[in-house]
């Protein structure tokens, strides 16, 4: 009798599991959140949305996910044995389930992770568009909305006039072109959430110059990961 293959038998050139979306987006969604919370987690919280919620298991979103967590790229054969290589690496996580949130993107996945070796959290919630693309939509409460398929920066900064012109002019003399730029605050004169896409990577001395204004208390450097 033939043996029974599982989905993860499928090994494609770009990617592991049946589904750019089930597979590639969700791997892609946790690699920007472990970029975003500066290290590898120990501890996550994964909520599976709408359709993702009714077909993560079966699918292989799963394993795609935490193999994300792990730091593995799309094509990364161990996302076959994510679970095995979590339990290794001291990775303590929660799948969670809703599949009516009516509001939500149809693929959308939030992840709450925390790394008790720095005390670092972050709540991110990403959206799988298909065909590997993700948007990132949310960051600690903060409105989003970039892909990770460009150099993205994110800045915590006090809401200050003239501040984001600052901001990109500091950009533009690293000859850098912003190709989209979002900022989110809680409310005015409040800390506000910058997020900027550029289609060139930034001078580490210029990503230092930022850390070293007072007026901005958190620099979030995340390179091109697509």
């Amino acid at each position: 009798m033939a043996e029974k293959s599982s989905i993860f038998d499928m090994i494609g050139p770009v990617m592991i599991g049946p589904s750019s979306s089930h597979t590639a987006g969700v791997v892609r969604i946790a690699s920007a959140a472990i970029r975003i919370l500066g290290s590898l987690p120990t501890h996550a919280t994964v909520t599976f949305y709408n359709s993702f919620a009714r077909t993560y298991e079966g699918h292989g979103s799963d394993r795609a996910i935490i193999g994300g967590l792990l730091g593995y790229a799309t094509d990364d054969v161990r996302i076959r044995d994510a679970f095995d290589h979590a339990k290794e690496a001291g990775l303590q996580y929660t799948f969670q389930s809703v599949g009516n949130a009516s509001t939500m993107h149809p693929n959308t996945i939030k992840l709450q992770l925390r790394d008790e070796r720095t005390g670092h959290q972050v709540e991110v919630v990403g959206q799988s568009r298909g065909g590997g693309v993700i948007r990132i939509v949310e960051v600690d409460g903060f409105p989003a909305d970039f892909s990770a398929a460009l150099h993205t920066l994110i800045l915590d900064a006090d809401d200050r006039t003239g501040s984001i012109a600052f901001i990109a002019s500091v950009i533009a003399h690293d000859e850098c072109n912003i190709a989209t730029m979002s900022v989110s605050r809680k409310g005015r004169n409040d800390r506000a959430r910058h997020f900027i896409e550029m289609d060139s990577d930034l001078k580490p001395i210029t990503l230092e110059y930022l850390r070293q204004l007072r007026w901005i208390h958190r620099v979030i450097y995340i390179p091109n990961i697509a």
